[in-house]
């Protein structure tokens, strides 16, 4: 998997829209957003001390009364409606947060804070905060660590244009992997990890480098028009171009053999990146395609990765608010299970957005990868055997080239190589949410 063009998700920002996606993949920093968010108390639990009749600029005056300021029970004009965050208990349907039931814990205690935190309510918000914080963090574990594995031989196949055994299952996979792990042992199979979060990391930080410079938007609002969108996929373009080495030497470090490749550093990635941009450090061969060859690829593969993951993602978004908002209104407010679904609709929508998105690409990923590789004098790991290596030295011209190249000698199967492990990598991720799910939900039961 392309490490920044899946890496991430959009989120709903108030009021403003969908917050645009960057790269990574893979969803890094969409969920440490959200679980950063879980420390901080919600906005629907801080209960407004306003007088009666306030209007903003048009206030002229409310009596308080001695109990406290005489405020209506229906406050929906008051309370913000925060960030749609996966795990966050204010993830409802809806832009508006909506107000404690009266038959609810919450609702019963009413507005006084006192009687709030001693009563039997804020051990249920604390449990349900809990529980997303959990779920986000296996989410976030699975993707970037749990599947690490996945990533490194799928790219591997992709590379390797010598393999017979193209691994389009997740069976075969799971043998390669297996004889991979024997044979040179677990560091094998988790090579390249700390290089892909440092490609995260550049990514995110170019972003939001460009957008407070330039006018280019990061976020795009509902009432969106073509310059915005243009404006938006313009600021993407610009941060897969700054990410662009920094992903080559990732790309080498996670398929490279652990049988003769040295101790890396953290900073290695950091190192050749730089090298590599500025055409010094390790020697390359005559073969090694330079970066301006590589724009167009790794520019086409980022956006188009960005618009089909945002599309699926809105889709289903629009599906599953369609078809449970009706048990939604009608269920119990204090449902454990019914909180408990809330946390899921956005994590369930960007999972699909990212398989879609991945799928459909894989072939543009497998020639990405085949350029980006090409005269780095990287050595690989023999997908049929597990346990020889292999040399790469293709001498593609260009995108075309290699697109025409593996269609004649490899068939279009070819374009597929390794994608096995995609169905092994996405189908970990919904095991481990749905363990994840069953567990907090045992355990809110248990405890209520």
């Amino acid at each position: 998997m392309i490490g920044f063009a899946s890496g991430w998700y959009p989120e709903r920002s108030a009021g403003s829209g969908t917050r645009g996606r960057s790269l990574g993949g893979l969803p890094y920093c969409y969920h440490l957003h959200f679980l950063a968010r879980q420390a901080i108390p919600s906005p629907g639990l801080m209960h407004p001390r306003r007088p009666e009749g306030f209007d903003g600029l048009g206030y002229r005056g409310g009596r308080e009364e001695p109990g406290g300021f005489a405020a209506k029970p229906d406050l929906g004009h008051w309370v913000s409606t925060p960030p749609d965050i996966p795990g966050s208990r204010n993830l409802h349907w809806g832009e508006k947060t909506p107000q404690f039931a009266a038959g609810s814990p919450l609702g019963a205690a009413g507005f006084n804070e006192d009687s709030y935190i001693g009563g039997g309510g804020a051990s249920s918000e604390q449990l349900n905060r809990f529980a997303g914080f959990g779920i986000g963090l296996a989410s976030l574990f699975t993707e970037n660590v749990l599947a690490h594995p996945c990533i490194v031989l799928r790219r591997q196949c992709q590379v390797n244009y010598h393999a017979k055994h193209y691994h389009l299952t997740p069976f075969t996979v799971i043998n390669i992997m297996y004889s991979i792990n024997k044979a040179q042992g677990p560091r094998a199979l988790w090579k390249g990890m700390g290089s892909t979060f440092i490609v995260q990391g550049i990514t995110l930080g170019a972003e939001g480098i460009i957008s407070e410079f330039t006018p280019l938007p990061r976020e795009i609002s509902y009432k969106w028009s073509p310059k915005q969108i243009g404006g938006h996929l313009l600021l993407k373009g610009l941060t897969y171009v700054i990410a662009m080495p920094f992903y080559s030497a990732s790309l080498i470090e996670t398929v490279q053999s652990e049988i003769i490749r040295d101790n890396p550093g953290i900073l290695d990635c950091l190192k050749e990146g730089i090298g590599r941009a500025m055409g010094f450090g390790v020697p390359h061969s005559k073969r090694l395609l330079p970066l301006l060859a590589l724009t167009f690829p790794t520019v086409l593969h980022g956006v188009l990765h960005y618009v089909i993951s945002s599309i699926v993602q809105k889709i289903v978004l629009f599906l599953l608010k369609k078809e449970n908002a009706p048990s939604i209104s009608t269920e119990n407010s204090g449902s454990v299970q019914s909180m408990l679904d809330a946390y899921f609709p956005e994590l369930i929508a960007n999972f699909a957005a990212s398989l879609c998105a991945d799928v459909m690409l894989y072939p543009l990923e497998t020639v990405l990868h085949r350029l980006h590789i090409q005269g780095t004098r990287t050595i690989i790991d023999n997908t049929d055997l597990g346990y020889e290596v292999l040399p790469i030295n293709t001498q593609y011209e260009g995108m075309r080239d290699c697109i025409n190249t593996i269609k004649r000698e490899e068939g279009m199967l070819g374009f597929y190589k390794g994608f096995g492990a995609v169905v092994v990598q996405y189908t970990l991720h919904v095991a481990v949410l749905q363990f994840t799910k069953i567990l907090y939900s045992t355990l809110l039961q248990n405890v209520s």
